[in-house]
């Protein structure tokens, strides 16, 4: 097994039936952790700990004032993590380039106990970028194609093993399609349902409704064809209520056809205040107990949140981020280039 584990201490060491009535008006940023990272993948555990994957191999957990991190190599290289997940009982990280390495990290009482290499994939095209749980038992996780399919990994006991999805098995790509490892967002689970995202040439959404033995996709009217237009995140608040959100990162203020939502389970796409709201953002979540309502979107030129499923939009901060994830109604986790904050809304 090859990897080199070092550890380091950081710091101190739709319907509004029944939608829960919320208005914010502000954000307060808290930064937890500065270094000169960029830090694209988050899972957070509760209000004061999130697990933290970034570029230079370092992979860590922020824990109140506890701040500890290690730095991964696979054999001599640095590997470079854009995707985290984690079960109850286990954190997962996985790198983005060939070639694309899969950890799986056990921990306890918050303490990581051991890494373990459970993945591993050479090819000049390989490109992971983002996964996710199902449960205990049943992740996945999605790359650029290799083939002319996406890459689609899974695994169905608690991590550890995956194996890849045969494009017999997936709709094809086009020339130029492919996804963008940005916040570790381009999947969005449900129940059984899974849907994946694309950009480039063309952006769609692939779709499951059973973890991924028969899938469909579908075309958005999300701005596409050059090769850093098309959909950077996508986020279910339940199987039918979707949203996705883009752009195009050359043209971060154009905010036109860079946002849409789904109340069809992801078949059809609906524009967003189109010219209207913000432009490019890299990760989009519903506010969770708000029906599919409220919305935050986070990207390099600031934070954004909508009250109304995206119909109108207001600018909280000009913050920049990568990613958000939320842990309740009113606080969430951020990150960015050289910053990971905690964020409380109100």
């Amino acid at each position: 097994m090859r990897y080199i584990l070092i550890l380091l201490f950081i710091g101190v060491a739709v319907s509004c039936e029944n939608a829960k009535e919320f208005k914010f008006s502000e954000v307060k940023i808290t930064p937890v952790f500065t270094d000169s990272l960029s830090v694209r993948a988050i899972s957070p555990m509760d209000e004061n700990a999130v697990w933290f994957a970034a570029n230079k191999g370092i992979v860590g957990l922020i824990d109140g004032v506890n701040k500890k991190a290690a730095t991964i190599k696979y054999g001599d290289e640095i590997l470079n993590f854009r995707s985290i997940a984690k079960t109850s009982k286990a954190v997962f990280i996985l790198s983005i380039e060939n070639p694309a390495v899969l950890y799986k990290m056990d921990y306890s009482n918050r303490e990581a106990t051991n890494i373990n290499e459970v993945y591993v994939e050479e090819n000049p095209k390989v490109f992971y970028d983002a996964m996710t749980f199902f449960d205990e038992m049943e992740g996945i996780a999605m790359g650029d194609p290799t083939d002319g399919c996406l890459s689609i990994i899974k695994t169905i006991d608690g991590g550890k093993s995956w194996f890849k999805l045969s494009c017999d098995m997936l709709p094809p790509v086009v020339e130029g399609e492919a996804a963008f490892a940005a916040s570790n967002s381009n999947i969005s689970i449900y129940k059984d349902n899974v849907w994946i995202v694309s950009g480039g040439k063309k952006a769609r959404v692939f779709h499951s409704p059973d973890r991924g033995a028969s899938w469909e996709v579908y075309n958005t009217p999300i701005i596409q064809g050059e090769t850093m237009t098309g959909i950077y995140s996508v986020d279910f608040y339940n199987e039918k209520i979707g949203v996705i959100f883009g752009g195009n990162w050359e043209k971060k203020e154009f905010n036109e056809g860079n946002k849409a939502i789904t109340t069809d389970g992801g078949k059809t796409w609906r524009l967003l205040s189109n010219g209207k709201g913000p432009g490019y953002r890299s990760s989009v979540r519903f506010i969770p107990g708000t029906n599919g309502n409220g919305l935050v979107a986070v990207g390099s030129p600031g934070v954004s949140y909508s009250s109304d499923s995206g119909e109108n939009w207001e600018e909280l901060s000009n913050q920049g981020f990568y990613a958000i994830e939320f842990v309740n109604d009113s606080v969430a986790f951020a990150s960015g280039n050289n910053i990971i904050a905690k964020l409380v809304f109100r």
